[in-house]
């Protein structure tokens, strides 16, 4: 998908005229969702601090079983307090994923896995604070400021819904059974339902974030009130 890609297409033809090229629309989706997202401040920034954060947790060997530990201790507090179901996957311990721009459905996935993995990961970045050495503590200390600051999480979690609709999408493009007029039908359908996320979705979406930031100790309170009136200044310039 990169641009090398068309010189690599020529190697091809050369070697077996027969040989054809069938444009990913899936991936391409993703990537365009991405970038044009990216032309939004408070998003471009999101994804930045997302990389850094997922950096810093995914570093080393250590930091990924002092990951897989800190989940552990989770999911053995939410069953003793009865919040997890047993059984159905529920209690399988999980890693928090990297962004990668070449493979499909990566920034939804990195997002899921990061907030599936929210306390652990905030867990295991105080534990490097407390017991790193040099730079190792400063640089977590960065990575839990921004994680658990309130455009953080709100970011998360409107992407998070934004790339939910999409990847419904996403994976449909990739199937070789799929025709157009499937396809046209499902592009009319997501824009029906990001209009209506647009439109009608903020209030919902605000409370689960609010609701988030009480459960797991992320920061909100004049950040809350600055994103209202962004908001609401930026609905009222589009209508």
């Amino acid at each position: 998908m990169r641009e090398e890609w068309s010189g690599l297409q020529a190697l091809f033809l050369n070697e077996c005229p027969y040989a054809y090229y069938v444009h990913c629309f899936a991936h391409r989706l993703q990537l365009a969702l991405i970038a044009a997202s990216r032309y939004v401040i408070s998003v471009y920034q999101f994804f930045s601090k997302l990389t850094f954060i997922v950096n810093i947790i995914t570093s080393s060997a250590k930091r990924h079983d002092q990951l897989q530990a800190a989940h552990l201790a989770e999911i053995e507090r939410l069953l003793e307090l009865e919040e997890l179901e047993n059984g159905k996957g529920n209690n399988q311990i999980g890693t928090v994923k990297r962004v990668g721009d070449t493979r499909w459905g990566s920034h939804f996935g990195s997002l899921n896995s990061l907030l599936n993995m929210y306390n652990a990961s905030c867990s295991m970045l105080q534990t490097v604070i407390k017991e790193g050495k040099g730079a190792q503590r400063g640089e977590a200390d960065k990575a839990y400021d921004d994680m658990t600051s309130f455009e953080f999480v709100l970011v998360l979690h409107i992407m998070i819904q934004i790339l939910g609709i999409t990847n419904d999408l996403c994976q449909a493009l990739q199937r070789k059974s799929q025709d157009i007029l499937n396809v046209m039908h499902l592009v009319s359908n997501k824009k029906i339902l990001i209009q209506k996320l647009r439109d009608d979705g903020w209030e919902n979406l605000l409370q689960q974030v609010l609701l988030f930031c009480n459960n797991h100790g992320a920061k909100h309170g004049r950040s809350l009130y600055l994103w209202a009136i962004k908001i609401q200044t930026t609905k009222r310039s589009c209508h």
